[in-house]
């Protein structure tokens, strides 16, 4: 039975918000920041006995983990400078305490997997005045260099230290190890093109495998290549979390992209909610990366500041919820 879990960057919600999720018919909470756990300030991974805490607090509101977050590998790291190595010993160790604690799925993220400085970003405002992240290559008037061949070689063998590491303990442990896309997923970004099929490749352990993201992966191809590879990644069981996040444009298409909500896109979620049943998926989707509706205030419904549920918010769970409801229904 597919689940709806919400991306969340805090540990110290009030008690509010998290009635307001379970009122909304969330499941489950997505933690998208490494750093934001007690124990990672002070000794680089989380504390066991406070991360314990904290799912017995979820879980009386009737909420639990469902994907959380690794200490990020800096670009320090990537380049293999001295003194990077403690930042492997610390991921290591977050792996193992998030092991411990029973946590279904934990994603790493790597410095260096996309090419921000391709794209100019801005506010674009779609039905009815409804704000959402734009991004395009052309508003980039001044040409941008990205990595060379050898650059991208050696970055990869960086991210190859990384996952030799984790894949074991996810095995030990029973995690599943996730990856995002690169997102902007520019051509020749490490997870934005080739580059995320080769996860699976170097590691073919069925606890790795990929937090697919509906919305960066249409940036890149539409929705033809997010139902192709939903076909692909779902039969073999490598799609772990759904990330419905819906598009105008891609970067083939129209050299940029803007976000929508879930209704308001390129994309017929029902379609892609079909595709996932039809491969036998049930984990999580979850609604990122939601556009600011009239009402909403930006500063207490995004990234860490967030104390309260948004109308986006709301909208996008109740969107879900029917197209669920309807998909179990046939």
């Amino acid at each position: 039975m597919i689940r709806i879990s919400i991306t969340t960057a805090r540990v110290d919600h009030p008690d509010s918000y998290l009635k307001q999720l379970v009122q909304l018919g969330a499941d489950c909470l997505d933690f998208g920041n490494g750093s934001s756990f007690v124990g990672v300030k002070e000794q680089g991974y989380p504390d066991l006995d406070e991360l314990l805490k904290l799912r017995r607090r979820l879980r009386s509101f009737g909420l639990d983990i469902n994907r959380v977050t690794l200490p990020n590998m800096s670009e320090r790291f990537m380049r293999n400078l001295p003194g990077s190595e403690k930042e492997l010993d610390h991921t290591i160790n977050a792996m193992k305490v998030f092991g411990e604690a029973g946590v279904p799925i934990v994603r790493q993220r790597f410095a260096g997997d996309t090419f921000d400085q391709l794209m100019t970003r801005y506010d674009a405002v779609l039905r009815g005045g409804y704000i959402s992240r734009g991004e395009s290559l052309g508003l980039t008037k001044q040409q941008q260099e990205t990595p060379t061949y050898e650059e991208l070689k050696a970055w990869w063998e960086r991210f190859l230290i990384v996952y030799g590491q984790l894949v074991p303990i996810a095995e030990d442990f029973n995690v599943k190890l996730s990856m995002h896309p690169s997102d902007t997923p520019n051509a020749d970004t490490p997870f934005g093109s080739l580059g995320y099929h080769r996860i699976t490749d170097a590691f073919p352990s069925k606890q790795v495998g990929y937090l697919y993201c509906i919305g960066t992966r249409a940036e890149a191809g539409g929705s033809s290549l997010v139902l192709d590879e939903i076909n692909h990644y779902g039969r073999q069981g490598r799609i772990h979390l759904i990330h419905m996040r819906n598009v105008r444009g891609s970067l083939p298409t129209s050299g940029g992209f803007e976000e929508t909500l879930l209704d308001d896109g390129d994309l017929n979620m029902f379609k892609v909610l079909m595709a996932l049943k039809k491969v036998g998926y049930d984990g999580c989707v979850n609604p990122d990366h939601i556009p600011f509706l009239e009402g909403d205030d930006r500063e207490r419904h995004s990234g860490d500041n967030r104390t309260a549920c948004g109308i986006g918010l709301a909208y996008s769970i109740g969107y879900l919820k029917a197209l669920l409801c309807a998909m179990y229904a046939i």
